[in-house]
């Protein structure tokens, strides 16, 4: 479905999101109940109530960040400061602020526990420190909400990131993220250009607080994926990056190109690699209502290499393939510790 206009979104969609929330809070002893009763004859532990639960708070939240960015409109003169330095960093709070509450919710509501595995990484020097590129695993619900929300709150970095245009349907996502050092491009082969365009220019303008998010494998993993992708290596005529990714049990084959544009765009930057594990099995909104209540442990590696240490154009196209099977071999080695 198309996007609307912007100024559709804002004056139609994103009003009627904090009507629907008033709405809820008034009859919230009315579905309460309902969710209550109903959950008793649905197989798994309150698994309806758990779910209009966590919509209830995740759309309160929403509507409250809603309602606090239309005051921080306000307060900029009506637009014309939100760009500044000091609204920016409001808003990455303000980001802060809706990620944990939402994350934290959702760990509550589903049982979810996130494990670091090995030593938390760091690019600090003395009082220095470097801005980074993060090269993310992409598996699972909620994994991109994990990371954010890590980034922002855990390591108090200021992420920037290329997304598709469609996020834009959700309000809060729509406001805030477009007053942020974020990009929004559409989805297909259109956006294939503007997409490399859109990394090389939010990677050269980095400071040293900021964390940029790139997902190599550009979608969730699937078989049906993962065998078009080693088809479409095989069209272009690289059979020796398609062999690489035959090797590849647990994640799609990695998209250099935009890795690529971000690396030459932003040399002294410090990359990051995440590989993550336990979330692989909920990949269809079926899966996810069959497992409710998730009851279950993510595993997270950083695997960090330093701005010097990372190999000349020519040669990082094949790193980064070493490096997602060394990613890939991790994943099978957690999944095999869990069963």
């Amino acid at each position: 479905m198309k996007l609307p206009p912007k100024l559709l979104r804002r004056l139609l969609i994103d009003p009627a999101v904090v009507l629907g929330v008033v709405l809820a809070v008034l009859s919230l002893p009315v579905w309460l109940l309902v969710a209550t009763f109903a959950s008793r004859y649905v197989p798994g532990e309150w698994r309806i109530l758990r779910l209009a639960w966590f919509l209830f708070l995740y759309l309160a939240v929403e509507t409250a960040g809603l309602i606090v960015m239309f005051l921080a409109w306000v307060a900029s003169g009506f637009g014309w400061k939100l760009r500044s330095r000091r609204f920016t960093a409001f808003h990455y709070w303000l980001l802060g602020w809706i990620l944990r509450t939402v994350v934290r919710s959702g760990q509550a509501t589903f049982k979810l526990q996130v494990l670091r595995d090995g030593d938390r990484p760091t690019t600090s020097e003395g009082e220095r420190s470097r801005s980074i590129l993060v090269l993310s695993r992409h598996a699972g619900p909620g994994d991109s909400f994990l990371l954010i929300d890590g980034l922002v709150n855990g390591f108090r970095r200021d992420p920037r990131i290329v997304l598709k245009e469609f996020l834009q349907w959700d309000p809060a996502v729509d406001v805030i993220l477009n007053r942020l050092p974020v990009s929004f491009v559409p989805v297909g082969r259109k956006g294939g250009e503007s997409t490399i365009e859109s990394i090389s220019n939010l990677a050269r303008t980095m400071d040293v607080n900021d964390a940029f998010v790139i997902f190599p494998e550009g979608a969730n993993y699937t078989e049906g994926r993962r065998a078009r992708a080693i088809q479409k290596l095989r069209e272009i005529g690289r059979p020796d990056l398609a062999e690489r990714a035959e090797d590849l049990k647990q994640t799609l084959p990695p998209r250099s190109a935009g890795v690529m544009s971000a690396l030459a765009a932003a040399p002294k930057s410090d990359v990051f690699f995440i590989g993550h594990a336990g979330l692989e099995a909920f990949v269809t909104a079926g899966d996810i209502w069959r497992a409710m209540p998730m009851d279950t442990s993510v595993a997270v590696k950083f695997w960090h290499v330093r701005a010097e240490d990372i190999p000349p154009p020519e040669q990082q196209e094949l790193w980064l393939y070493d490096t997602w099977g060394e990613i890939d071999t991790w994943i099978s080695s957690k999944l095999a510790q869990t069963g």
